[in-house]
């Protein structure tokens, strides 16, 4: 199996990379607002995971928003515990690149959230994000309770009707209970805050929620 065709399918059980029993060591602290990045959060803030491309970019959609608290990028939905960049790039741990956003209700909706999540991206590309191709850019919004699960699902339902209307195809993106997330190395945290003249390569398909 070359390296090629495993980035664009899941790996089984058998083929994932084995990682490792030790997180990745990261600065507990936004480098943009300064906020913790790692529990304990504020009790009154909920959180939601997405995965929508490159995380560089998506993350920094949502730490610019009034009432988002922190935000995180890491690794999720796949099969390698703690794994590195070098890794999940294989394509051999399954997992996504996502953005763990933590966010104050009473300032931000999730419908907000959502709204920005849907419009940042291409969701019908499958395991790729334009040019970008790998498990690890697939769509996917991973949540922590029922209710965050069945708003997400009807606005996946209300897109899906928009991008109809507009002539796009079905959306591949995935809604399920959030999985493990581990950290992405400090390196990747705020990356664009850092180096502001770094890559972003998302983009949506200019379709409003």
């Amino acid at each position: 199996m070359s390296i090629l065709s495993s980035k664009e399918r899941m790996p089984t059980a058998q083929e994932a990379l084995p990682g490792r029993d030790t997180p990745m060591l990261i600065s507990p602290l936004h480098f943009v607002s300064e906020n913790p990045i790692k529990p304990p959060f504020p009790d009154h803030a909920e959180k939601i995971m997405f995965g929508l491309g490159c995380f560089w970019g998506a993350e920094r959609k949502f730490w610019q928003l009034d009432g988002v608290y922190s935000t995180a990028v890491g690794y999720a939905a796949g099969l390698t515990p703690n794994p590195t960049y070098e890794e999940v790039c294989t394509g051999l741990t399954g997992h996504n690149e996502v953005v763990l956003v933590m966010f104050e209700p009473n300032k931000i909706s999730l419908e907000k959230l959502l709204a920005i999540f849907w419009e940042s991206h291409n969701p019908t590309q499958g395991m790729r994000q334009g040019n970008d191709k790998g498990t690890q850019y697939r769509s996917g919004i991973y949540t922590y309770n029922q209710s965050q699960l069945e708003v997400a699902e009807k606005s996946k339902q209300i897109y899906a009707a928009k991008l109809a209307q507009a002539g796009h195809g079905q959306i591949t993106t995935e809604v399920m209970s959030a999985p493990e997330f581990y950290y992405a190395e400090d390196f990747h945290q705020q990356y664009l805050a850092k180096n502001p003249r770094g890559y972003c390569g998302l983009g949506g398909l200019g379709v409003s929620y």
